[in-house]
């Protein structure tokens, strides 16, 4: 298989997540890493061992060696840096969101289609075997047809005042909290695997601190205040805490929630399933399982396992039953699907991607629907139809 050289523009707590993970496919080069100075990128370059370092992303781009570039930038440099690689005509791989409306996410999901280039967003879920078994499940009618669809995604990364990130500023980390940075995640795993899409949607967002001891200086993400750090008190403009009715386009009805703000919860993604015959639930803190509820028979847990497998979702799975597969096995298996693509030379414009692989499309409808969440709860109107 011929080699592919990918560049990194931002190196911050995702970053070297997308490095390790490209280096597992045994067939791609980590060429550089463009930082928000040259010292920075240097100094990220050095600790993980990737030979070229840039002052600028403009830099990175204009390198021959790279082919693909992978953006885990703060969100307000996703639409510039995407729009940027893209008239390069080089493939990128965008974290989430794609930008910071769908304004932009539509703008950029269309000069991608215009180019010809490969495009994909990390909505990494996806890439777990068994969110691609439950999708197998329910395509094939195992559960009949879905009427209801809930769960949650709650997290306590920011229950405390002293808690701060970026993404509480809207000029950097957009409109949203919650809803965009998890939320976000949550509609697109339950669209994934039921193959339904969400229309109408009537949210209800609250601040549960409205006002937060935000660090002077620079602070890891997710870390805790240090003792002695110096802060300023600052209002909070976004979400950290919400619930959403959702209608499909099935007919099918669905509610979830979301929180940064849950004592206890780390990363606590929940989706389940009922249809007609049958339902599955699936709990990301407990990826390795599958439960299976019937009225008429025993309920099951379907364990990771190979030989267990449908063929399609088997390839998600690369150790033996009993041995526990992670966050960094689903994304390694999201950059397998997306790498293969462009080593494979398919045309997306074309070409259907294999399923972990989310488009500019599916990252433009993520914006598409967190814009009309924000809509409903604000206005106050109820209902809102969402404008794809």
């Amino acid at each position: 298989m011929k080699r592919i050289g990918m560049g990194i523009v931002g190196a911050g707590f995702v970053g070297p997540h997308h490095i390790d993970a490209v280096r597992r496919l045994g067939f791609v080069d980590v060429v550089g890493i463009a930082g928000s100075s040259e010292a920075s990128a240097k100094a990220k370059a050095e600790q993980l061992g990737v030979p070229k370092s840039y002052a600028s992303y403009e830099a990175l781009i204009q390198d021959s060696d790279i082919e693909v570039v992978h953006n885990t930038t703060p969100n307000y440099l996703h639409y510039p840096v995407n729009l940027a690689v893209i008239e390069a005509g080089k493939h990128i791989v965008s974290d989430k969101p794609l930008a910071m409306n769908a304004e932009e996410a539509r703008k950029l999901r269309d000069a991608a289609a215009v180019k010809g280039v490969v495009h994909a967003v990390t909505f990494n879920y996806r890439g777990n075997p068994l969110v691609q078994q439950m999708r197998l499940m329910i395509e094939r009618g195992d559960i009949g047809r879905p009427h209801f669809l809930f769960g949650h995604y709650l997290q306590d990364w920011l229950l405390k005042d002293t808690d701060y990130s970026w993404r509480l500023e809207p000029d950097k980390g957009g409109a949203s909290s919650a809803l965009g940075d998890v939320g976000s995640h949550w509609c697109d795993l339950t669209q994934h695997v039921s193959g339904a899409r969400i229309t109408e949607v009537l949210a209800e967002i609250s601040t549960t601190i409205p006002t937060r001891k935000k660090p002077l200086g620079s602070r890891e993400a997710f870390a805790a205040a240090g003792a002695n750090e110096r802060v300023e008190k600052v209002e909070i403009k976004v979400e950290d805490l919400a619930t959403v009715l959702v209608r499909f386009d099935s007919g099918a009805r669905g509610v979830f929630s979301v929180s940064q703000v849950s004592a206890g919860h780390k990363n606590d993604l929940v989706l389940e399933v009922n249809g007609a015959t049958g339902s599955l639930r699936w709990h990301q803190e407990q990826q390795n399982e599958l439960w299976i509820g019937r009225r008429d028979q025993a309920n099951q847990v379907l364990v990771k396992d190979p030989s267990l497998l449908d063929e399609p979702a088997r390839r998600y799975a690369h150790l033996p039953g009993g041995h526990q597969e992670a966050w960094t096995d689903a994304f390694c298996n999201v950059m397998r699907d997306v790498y293969g693509y462009i080593a494979e030379g398919r045309d997306p414009k074309k070409d259907a991607t294999p399923p972990a692989f989310a488009t500019f499309e599916d990252g433009y409808r993520a914006n598409c629907l967190v814009g009309a969440m924000l809509e409903s709860a604000k206005s106050g109107k109820g209902w809102v139809k969402v404008q794809y």
